[in-house]
């Protein structure tokens, strides 16, 4: 399964007619859908659980079990039926609907925060149905500004997040004022966009109609302000720790708001807490960090006493080894050279917490350049076939789809369009800059983002995929983090195959001509060794503007071993508008036109042409009774 779909786990799916039960059946196998049905269609599909009485009931049971819900049935009856059970966007599940006949996937309810955006194009990919969105983000082709910071782990503030997205929907100038955090969501908004980029210090304008602040500070908006403002917290800032041992986890907690409170920061910007490796049992500690989803890193005494801070002491040094944890540890962990608040002391009064437990805690906060994202990165290798969407598999489908970032050469980026959605990072690098591709992608999974590597047919043959999994040893990668998946495509030689007829029927190899990675004699080598064994033979990369001779070599080489009568398929862009395919002989090939986006593939002594078909014979004689078994 992509794990693409994990996120929108457990899914649940309701159909009471059979049509809708056929059509949803393929989304049960492939990514785990729960799919009810009706009592009455039982007997037609016995292995479906069967809920009994009626529907309304049965979904109010089930509601609280699922983070998704899919409906094959009219769009009216599931208005009804869901009404009575929505409460909040923030926390109702994801409502999708299937039409009876099955030709498209609407995003009913919780399109942004839940995710039914999303995953209308997930199963619209899977089932080949056309997605529905009816959202004015979508439709202006912008993210929602609600889950604008959502790949970057930013924390959702206050604010009038209802007037603001209004705004964005009418197209009104809508001020965004970023302090921190990445500016990557921002690089691919469409031409006439409404956002206007400023500074905290301008003046509000009479033409802006909404703001959105993205900070570390926490602001207090005025209910009566006639400017909806909203707020999102990049985790930036490393909150270090000391504290005596058995301190209750409200105490340190206490001290931290209360410093957040003294310098206008907003709690939702913390990345972390640091502290010495002395206290990475600490209850408290491990209880707050716990329950606030904050990483809990820690320093040896060691490396602590080498940051120069400005408020060592020496009665801490005495005690631990280092004249200062709070400060020390917030600039290791932000990987800055000052603090943002140099260290705070917060000493509990007697009566808060119990005797004998640890009453003074001190805070000291950092600003680390770029956010915590607090997520596991995802490297997605996907193959996409020739360039033809109809040609892609759905799964490498729903992994463009769902990815936060694309990366890959800008033809093939282009090709796959269609699939891209709003506030997707899109990064386009020449065809010559593989290696700077992966090490690109590499480097946002490794920050936390979900990335799209893409390749023209198989990205494992020719491809990015090994290139990528190279980078990723040579940089001590455990096989776990970030984690990989991997989409295999339709190749070009199959492609190409697919085109002439049935010419791979036998044993057949693939030989690159492109000496950039591979030296021309071992070329040779292998073009001799593939015509002198009979193999069909599919030629990749053939010709460039500067690589000439190559393929003149290849033709000498097989030339020597086979007839000039061999048949052979030459290809240009497959699959695509501009298509070419010729057949031609090997003594007449270099009579057609060859260049890098050429395939070339040469039959074996057996392969012969039949009209505008190219044919392989897989030794079988017609009429024999025996066969080999099939690959």
């Amino acid at each position: 399964m992509v794990i693409a779909w994990q996120e929108f786990q457990p899914i649940g799916a309701i159909a009471t007619t059979p049509s809708a039960v056929r059509h949803l059946q393929p989304l049960c196998q492939a990514v785990g859908v729960h799919l009810w049905i009706p009592e009455a269609l039982q007997a037609d599909f016995p292995d479906l659980p069967v809920y009994s009485g009626s529907l309304k009931d049965h979904l109010a049971q089930i509601w609280p079990q699922y983070r998704s819900l899919l409906f094959g049935l009219a769009t009216g009856a599931v208005v009804r039926l869901i009404a009575p059970l929505l409460k909040d966007k923030t926390t109702d599940p994801a409502i999708l609907v299937l039409d009876e006949a099955g030709k498209f996937t609407i995003s009913l309810c919780s399109g942004h925060r839940g995710g039914a955006d999303r995953l209308a194009g997930l199963v619209s990919h899977m089932l080949g149905t056309t997605p529905v969105i009816t959202g004015a983000s979508a439709h202006l082709g912008l993210p929602g500004i609600d889950i604008l910071g959502t790949p970057f782990g930013w924390m959702r503030g206050t604010g009038d997040w209802t007037g603001v997205s209004a705004a964005i929907a009418k197209g009104e100038p809508v001020r965004v004022i970023q302090e921190v955090g990445s500016t990557l969501w921002c690089d691919r908004l469409p031409d006439g966009h409404p956002f206007r980029f400023g500074f905290a210090e301008s003046a509000q304008t009479e033409a802006e109609k909404a703001r959105v602040w993205i900070s570390f500070t926490q602001r207090q908006f005025s209910p009566e302000s006639e400017v909806p403002k909203v707020q999102w917290h990049p985790r930036v800032l490393w909150v270090g720790v000391g504290c005596e041992r058995g301190t209750p986890r409200e105490v340190i907690e206490k001290a931290i708001g209360q410093v957040f409170r003294a310098y206008h920061l907003a709690e939702g910007a913390i990345a972390g807490i640091a502290t010495l490796d002395l206290k990475a049992d600490e209850v408290g500690l491990v209880e707050l960090c716990g329950d606030r989803n904050f990483p809990l890193t820690t320093f040896q005494a060691h490396t602590l006493r080498q940051i120069s801070v400005p408020n060592p002491s020496a009665v801490v040094d005495s005690e631990v080894g280092t004249p200062s944890v709070a400060e020390a540890a917030a600039m290791l962990a932000a990987g800055a050279e000052q603090l943002l608040v140099p260290k705070q002391i917060y000493r509990a009064q007697p009566e808060e917490v119990p005797v004998h437990a640890g009453k003074a805690v001190t805070v000291a906060i950092a600003q680390a350049e770029y956010e915590y994202t607090a997520r596991l990165g995802q490297l997605y290798l996907v193959g996409t076939g020739p360039g033809n969407l109809d040609q892609m598999t759905a799964a490498a489908k729903s992994a463009i789809a769902s990815a936060d970032a694309i990366i890959g050469y800008s033809l093939y980026i282009d090709l796959i369009s269609p699939l891209l959605r709003p506030g997707q990072i899109i990064e386009a690098l020449p065809i010559t800059q593989e290696k700077q591709r992966a090490q690109r992608a590499i480097e946002l999974a490794q920050w936390g983002l979900t990335v799209a590597v893409i390749s023209s047919g198989d990205c494992g043959i020719y491809g990015m995929a090994g290139l990528v999994l190279e980078a990723l040893q040579a940089q001590g990668w455990d096989g776990k983090t970030p984690g990989v998946q991997v989409f295999p495509g339709i190749s070009a030689l199959q492609a190409t195959a697919s085109r002439v007829g049935a010419p791979l029927m036998h044993d057949f190899c693939a030989i690159s001509l492109s000496d950039l990675l591979t030296p021309w004699e071992v070329i040779q080598r292998r073009l001799t060794a593939a015509a002198q064994a009979d193999f069909i033979t599919a030629l990749y990369n053939p010709k460039s503007q500067t690589r000439t001779q190559q393929i003149a070599i290849a033709q000498s080489i097989f030339l020597q071993y086979r007839s000039p009568q061999t048949p052979v398929a030459i290809a240009r862009s497959v699959y695509r508008q501009d298509e070419e395919i010729y057949l031609t002989t090997l003594e007449k090939m270099l009579e057609t036109p060859i260049d890098m986006l050429t395939t070339v593939l040469i039959g074996n002594s057996n392969t012969r042409t039949l009209g505008e078909w190219m044919i392989t014979p897989r030794g079988y004689h017609l009429g024999q009774d025996i066969c080999q078994p099939e690959d």
